[in-house]
């Protein structure tokens, strides 16, 4: 990556984050930014985005203080990286309507999240297709394309379910250039499918819509008694087990050294280890692993006015870095 390079994350605050968000999302792109030293580095909160669900406001400034807490517990650094508040930066939302004014129609109804309201309506026998359905969520990646393209992001890492969104701002920014001339970067999305996904406790992806997390923050008793509850086989104390069907290895893999893990691994093929041991194996791995984070994260939760400061001083970076590209943008349409 050249050092003129732009990585660029936003993470959603929809719910308290869990194991599955560390493994599948925040190491990831931590991870990259990392690796990639010459690149500028930016994440932010898409609190905006989160309004097409969340209703309650006193949960929804919980939502983002712990997801600003929990991000630079696990090692994002301010100092270095640019963190900040979608909604601290309004060049966001004025660039969300001069692309909407060149977006069609037909583009919004082929995104899988409305598709996926759509489909669901009719399958209920719902006489309205598009019942439920707020205009956030129908023009959600119109607002999440001005995201990307305010910064010239070269680099998005995504999940698997977030690349279509993806391929979307780049045929807004392709449409926009043509009409226009060059303004935007075409953005790429970077996924890592070996992480991808954590299973939860029951086996399907890990995921709060079904109530299978593995909490990232808390006391230990819940910590402990969420792994503890994951499902596995019948299998007797001294049988053989096979490890790459057991939600436990699965996720001790993701936490342990090769040797912690090929450990894990002979002994449950050799039956030496017992389901209520490897449970106890991975929990204290998991909760060894995020003693210091957890001790950085209640320490920001104690003063929230302070994550506040953060995310402001980043929008004000952030901010900085957005006014050339929206005032390329407004010369180009004639402001």
């Amino acid at each position: 990556m050249n050092r003129t390079d732009v990585i660029l994350t936003g993470i959603k605050p929809t719910g308290s984050p869990h194991l599955g968000n560390y493994v599948g999302a925040i190491k990831p792109a931590l991870d990259l930014a990392r690796g990639s030293p010459d690149a500028n580095a930016m994440y932010f909160l898409a609190d905006f985005h989160a309004l097409t669900l969340i209703k309650d406001p006193t949960l929804f400034r919980d939502r983002c203080h712990e997801l600003a807490a929990t991000w630079i517990a696990c090692g994002l650094d301010p100092d270095r990286q640019v963190f900040y508040r979608q909604s601290d930066v309004p060049e966001v939302f004025e660039l969300s309507w001069i692309l909407s004014c060149s977006t069609s129609k037909g583009w919004m109804n082929r995104a899988h999240a409305y598709k996926a309201h759509v489909d669901q309506n009719t399958r209920s026998g719902d006489g309205d297709p598009d019942a439920g359905v707020n205009m956030g969520v129908y023009s959600y990646p119109i607002l999440m394309a001005a995201d990307i393209l305010l910064f010239q992001a070269k680099y998005v890492p995504v999940g698997r379910d977030q690349e279509q969104h993806i391929e979307i701002a780049r045929d807004i920014a392709a449409r926009f250039n043509r009409s226009y001339g060059e303004v935007f970067t075409l953005p790429l999305f970077i996924s890592d499918p070996s992480t991808a996904e954590i299973p939860g406790t029951d086996g399907r992806k890990m995921s709060k819509a079904y109530d299978n997390t593995i909490p990232l923050f808390g006391p230990r008793e819940a910590l402990r008694r969420a792994i503890f509850g994951i499902r596995t086989d019948s299998s007797a104390p001294g049988a053989p087990k096979d490890p790459d069907a057991s939600l436990v290895f699965r996720i001790f893999r993701q936490f342990a050294d090769r040797e912690r893990t090929e450990a894990m691994r002979d002994g449950l093929r050799q039956g030496r280890i017992t389901w209520k041991e490897a449970k106890e194996a991975l929990f204290d791995l998991v909760d060894g692993f995020l003693d210091r984070p957890r001790a950085m994260y209640d320490d920001l939760m104690s003063d929230r006015p302070r994550i506040d400061r953060i995310l402001e001083a980043g929008a004000g970076r952030a901010r900085e870095l957005a006014r050339p590209t929206l005032e390329k943008v407004r010369q180009a349409v004639g402001r």
